[in-house]
């Protein structure tokens, strides 16, 4: 019998992974609160050209983990034209960014509690200690919440928080709860192979396009089994060992198959509400034959694992995959 069950994965992902319930609540809270504040000036300023916030991010997907980044992320859809359109230059778009948050707030915040970081801007919650990072989206009126957001690299992509979470919850909501808390797993295992390797690229939207992939199609034959972790993460890891992720993933629930731009990226993963957006596009073949083999590596740990004599040896296999403190150590 398999010493590392669903049961023991689990319980580490409740005890050092999941984000504690009242500490998600709170986050979310913290959202809710800022976004009726901008709903009241809005009211109040019926031109005002911060037209709307969105929850995004893994905290409005509740697919956050412990020790993330920021502790909540927001869209704001800024009006295009009122900073020079799309490609309004990205320090100034903030700065803009900056003094609307501080307007929205009025007297109830010190200058201070607004920090410019990368890409978006903090807002230091003083009370509850929690930071807030809000990154502006350029909207020109498109549906669903679509507008254009600046990515790392500098360049606009037309995205939809609200499409995005929409795309999750839709195969959530029959997957179970499992879904997600495999989704938070593998952004675990993620972070201990970053942790190890400098080098190593795997973004947290990218395995969850991987996961969502797999529970709409399948592997081998067989439906990802959320409802026991060590084997959906041997589906995942073998999927992405055996294809060596150089197969495209195409998500249709926003448009056709045929609607997909022509690519020669080592990996495409299709941003599932932008055919012309390859989630994985700035990664290189070294980058791909690294997450390969990382991911071959792992997926011998857990075979082993799964025939170790003693559950001290099991423990050991799979932190290989989770870090040190997976079984109590």
């Amino acid at each position: 019998m398999a010493h590392i069950t669903h049961d023991i994965l689990a319980t580490h992902a409740q005890e050092k992974v999941n984000v504690p319930s009242d500490k998600a609540k709170q986050r979310r809270g913290q959202v809710n609160h800022l976004r009726t504040r901008l709903e009241t000036h809005i009211a109040g300023h019926p031109d005002y050209d911060l037209v709307k916030l969105r929850g995004s991010g893994s905290t409005a997907k509740h697919t956050a983990i412990r020790g993330g980044g920021s502790d909540a992320d927001v869209a704001a859809y800024v009006r295009a034209s009122a900073v020079g359109g799309v490609a309004a230059p990205e320090a100034g778009l903030l700065e803009w960014l900056k003094e609307r948050c501080q307007e929205v707030y009025g007297a109830t915040k010190v200058a201070e509690d607004f920090k410019i970081s990368d890409h978006a801007v903090g807002i230091q919650m003083i009370g509850t200690g929690l930071k807030i990072d809000v990154a502006p989206v350029l909207y020109e009126g498109l549906p669903n919440d679509q507008g254009h957001l600046v990515t790392r690299q500098g360049t606009r992509v037309l995205t939809s928080v609200t499409q995005h979470l929409n795309f999750l919850n839709s195969r959530a909501i029959v997957a179970g709860s499992g879904y997600k808390e495999l989704i938070r797993l593998l952004k675990a295992w993620i972070r201990h192979s970053k942790h190890e390797d400098d080098d190593f690229r795997c973004k947290s939207f990218l395995i969850e396009l991987v996961v969502a992939h797999l529970w709409d199609v399948g592997w081998n034959g067989e439906k990802l089994a959320v409802n026991n972790y060590p084997r959906a993460f041997e589906q995942v890891l073998a999927y992405i060992s055996v294809t060596g992720m150089s197969t495209p993933i195409v998500f249709t629930d926003h448009y056709e198959a045929t609607s997909l731009s022509s690519s020669y990226d080592p990996i495409q993963v299709w941003d599932p509400v932008n055919p012309a957006n390859n989630v994985a596009g700035s990664y290189t073949a070294i980058d791909r034959k690294r997450l390969v083999e990382r991911a071959a590596d792992c997926l011998d740990a857990i075979v082993w694992a799964a025939q170790a004599p003693t559950k001290s040896i099991a423990n050991e296999c799979w932190r290989r995959l989770l870090g040190p403190t997976f079984g109590g150590a």
